[in-house]
């Protein structure tokens, strides 16, 4: 039989163990997602990567050669600054972490970070218990997020993006804004910058303003990846100066199911 003082050690070791899953690095297994991993660690060693977009699909489409429109979008207003898609569909916090700690970012050494994570961890749902734990293992998985960023690229100055209104359902959008929030404070406004382009993306509530994103109320139609093209230029040229006459990044990846 259970003592009180056995549960109460119990929930701690619970709670212990939930800490270290929230930034512990876990890999994706499918074959799709290994084999998009290898073309990643290739991409890494070539070219010149001054700009590096890591995060999920959210990210990962704007640069990808299976969305051509969003692709010219993103040449539109990325070229000449050498800016490189490292994003991958469907990736969590935790796998992210394990990408970059399996080499995605070794030896790249660029000068920007683009980070957008913790789409997909903060999923459609409500816990029943509330939201609590959830925000606080997305917070600490995006510190330690941040952290191998920076051990990784140490010269870089990462710009940390507010995780974006998602509408599909409305109920977790507080549970965003406590995100959003801790994640704020987790920017020193030097090495590491908080970009916040919410309230122009969506209402107050976080209703999202027509046409901003796709149908499925997640992913960003061209207008949303326009609204963080024109909040991330101006970080660019402070940092880099204008964009050149040519560019000198790796060429985009694609999803490889979509080549079969």
């Amino acid at each position: 039989m259970r003592t009180a003082g056995t549960f109460t050690v119990l929930l701690c070791a619970l709670a212990a163990l939930a800490q270290t899953q929230a930034d512990q690095a876990v890999a994706r297994t499918d074959q799709n997602s290994l084999t998009a991993h290898a073309q990643l660690l290739e991409k890494a060693k070539q070219g010149r990567i001054d700009i590096y977009f890591e995060g999920d699909s959210i990210t990962r489409r704007w640069g990808a050669r299976d969305y051509p429109q969003l692709l010219a979008n993103w040449n539109q207003n990325f070229f000449g600054w050498n800016a490189a898609d490292f994003g991958w569909g469907a990736d969590t916090i935790q796998n992210i972490l394990w990408r970059l700690a399996n080499g995605e970012l070794d030896g790249v050494n660029p000068k920007i970070i683009v980070l957008l994570a913790g789409t997909n961890n903060v999923g459609r749902t409500v816990p029943p218990e509330g939201d609590e734990t959830k925000v606080a293992d997305i917070t600490t998985g995006l510190k330690a997020t941040l952290d191998i960023l920076r051990a990784k690229a140490p010269n870089a100055t990462i710009v940390a993006t507010a995780i974006f209104p998602r509408n599909d359902n409305m109920a977790v959008m507080p549970t965003i804004n406590k995100i959003n929030l801790n994640l704020s404070k987790l920017a020193d406004g030097q090495k590491i910058r908080y970009l916040d382009i919410n309230a122009r993306l969506a209402d107050q509530s976080g209703k999202l303003f027509d046409g901003m994103m796709n149908a499925d109320k997640l992913h960003p139609a061209i207008p949303g990846y326009q609204v963080w093209a024109d909040a991330l230029k101006p970080i660019f040229t402070e940092l880099l100066g204008p964009p050149g006459t040519e560019d000198h990044a790796p060429p985009p990846t694609g999803d490889p199911s979509a080549s079969r």
